[in-house]
C-alpha cells in the first residue's frame, strides 16, 4: 500500500520534482513526460494529473539546458493530440452505451443536444477547454460521443494542443529560470492555473453580455 501512495505521490506531483526526474532516468524523462501528458488528456479517469505546470516545469528546465526545447515541444504536442484522439474514439465508442434509450440518466436526447452543441461550437470549445483543467479531459471524450466529424474534431484538437504546450512550455522556457520565479513556484503554478482559466472567464463574460 505504501509503494501505491508513492507511486501515485510522484505523478501528482512530479512537476516539483522533474530535476530529480531528469537526473535519474536521464532521456527517459522524455517518456515519463509524454505519458502522463498523453494519460491527463486521453483518459477521463486521470484529470487529476498535473498538464500546465508540467509543461511549464519542463519548459524551464529546457531552459537551464537539462532538457532539449527543440524535443520537448514537439513530443508533449503529439502526446495531447495523441491522447485526444484516444478520448475521441472512446468517447464515440462508448457513447451509444452511455446514452441509452432505458438509462434514468443518460437519454437519446442528451446525444442529440451534444451532436447538436459540437456541431455549432465544437472547434471554439475544444481549444478553450484545453487552457481549463479537468475541462480539457472531458471535451474530446464529450466530442467523440457527439459524433463530430473526425476531420474537424482533428483540426481543432491539434490547434488546441499546438497552443497549449507552446504556450505554457514557452513560458517556461523563457522566464522558469528568472529567481522570481525559481523561489516562488507554487505561486507561479497558481498564475498559471489563472492564466488557464482565463479563457474561459473570458468566453462566460462575453455570453452574459450578450443575455
Amino acid at each position: 500500500m505504501e509503494s501505491i501512495k508513492h507511486i501515485l505521490d510522484f505523478f501528482l506531483h512530479i512537476d516539483k520534482h522533474l530535476l530529480d526526474v531528469v537526473q535519474t532516468y536521464g532521456v527517459w524523462a522524455y517518456g515519463i513526460l509524454f505519458a502522463i501528458i498523453f494519460m491527463e488528456t486521453g483518459l477521463v479517469v486521470t484529470p487529476f494529473l498535473p498538464g500546465d505546470s508540467l509543461i511549464f516545469a519542463a519548459g524551464a528546465l529546457a531552459g537551464a539546458g537539462a532538457l532539449s526545447v527543440h524535443t520537448l515541444i514537439p513530443l508533449l504536442i503529439t502526446a495531447a493530440v495523441t491522447g485526444d484522439n484516444l478520448n475521441y474514439f472512446i468517447g464515440r465508442t462508448l457513447g451509444p452505451r452511455v446514452f441509452r434509450e432505458r438509462s434514468r440518466f443518460f437519454k437519446h436526447e442528451y446525444l442529440e443536444l451534444t451532436r447538436d452543441f459540437y456541431d455549432k461550437h465544437g472547434g471554439k470549445t475544444l481549444i478553450l477547454a484545453r487552457f481549463v483543467p479537468i475541462v480539457r479531459t472531458f471535451a474530446p471524450f464529450v466530442a467523440g460521443i457527439g459524433r463530430m466529424r473526425y476531420v474537424k474534431f482533428l483540426g481543432f484538437s491539434v490547434a488546441g494542443g499546438t497552443l497549449w504546450v507552446g504556450l505554457f512550455g514557452l513560458l517556461g522556457y523563457f522566464f522558469g529560470g528568472l529567481p522570481v520565479v525559481k523561489n516562488n513556484f507554487s505561486i507561479a503554478v497558481l498564475v498559471i492555473i489563472a492564466l488557464s482559466l482565463t479563457p474561459m472567464i473570458v468566453e462566460v463574460w462575453k455570453t452574459w453580455r450578450k443575455v
